[in-house]
């Protein structure tokens, strides 16, 4: 029984904890409590995270959007590594509560927010670098939004999955034996 309570306590605490950091705002909410994700959570590998800033030509002066950011390495790395500011978007609030601590963990708490919301309602308009981890038919749906929304000029990478014949990439890398697409949105 004793052993009951002390692992009830730890683990009300942890939450509590938890939901501090959302209500600090680092994480701004407004998605219902009932949801479905189209896309499965699967954490992007070090190296390709790696790649794919790498292959936007991030720097200090980029503003990183992760749409489906999961734990927030993405926008992490870009901070940490790049000096870049980033926004993660997740509809899951799970991940949302990893990502806020990595980013504490790794002291680019002051330069990443999370967004709890759904990536085709979000605002991204001041992004300079998108990067996707969606699967194929989600990034076609979401391409007018980015075409409409980003700023000639903003570059955008995939990991595993492009826009398929909707918008040919202008590179392409591997890594991690996966394929990682750029593209740049053009003038209108």
């Amino acid at each position: 029984m004793v052993r009951f309570v002390l692992i009830a306590t730890l683990l009300f605490s942890g939450c509590t904890a938890l939901e501090q950091e959302f209500a600090d705002n680092r994480i701004s909410d407004g998605v219902p409590l009932a949801y479905d994700p189209e896309v499965p959570y699967f954490p992007t590998p070090e190296k390709a995270v790696d790649a794919m800033l790498k292959l936007a030509g991030t720097g200090p002066r980029d503003v990183v959007y992760d749409l489906g950011c999961g734990d927030g390495r993405i926008v992490i790395a870009a901070a940490k590594s790049f000096g870049a500011r980033g926004v993660g978007v997740d509809i899951d609030p799970a991940p949302l509560r990893v990502a806020v601590s990595n980013a504490r963990q790794a002291g680019v708490g002051d330069r990443v927010r999370f967004v709890r919301g759904d990536l085709f309602e979000t605002d991204i308009h001041e992004a300079t670098v998108v990067a996707l981890f969606l699967l194929e038919n989600v990034n076609r749906r979401l391409l007018p939004k980015l075409l409409k929304e980003l700023a000639p000029g903003t570059r955008i990478v995939a990991y595993r999955y492009g826009f398929g014949d909707a918008w040919r990439p202008e590179k392409t890398v591997q890594a991690e034996a996966v394929t990682i697409y750029f593209w740049t949105v053009p003038k209108r």
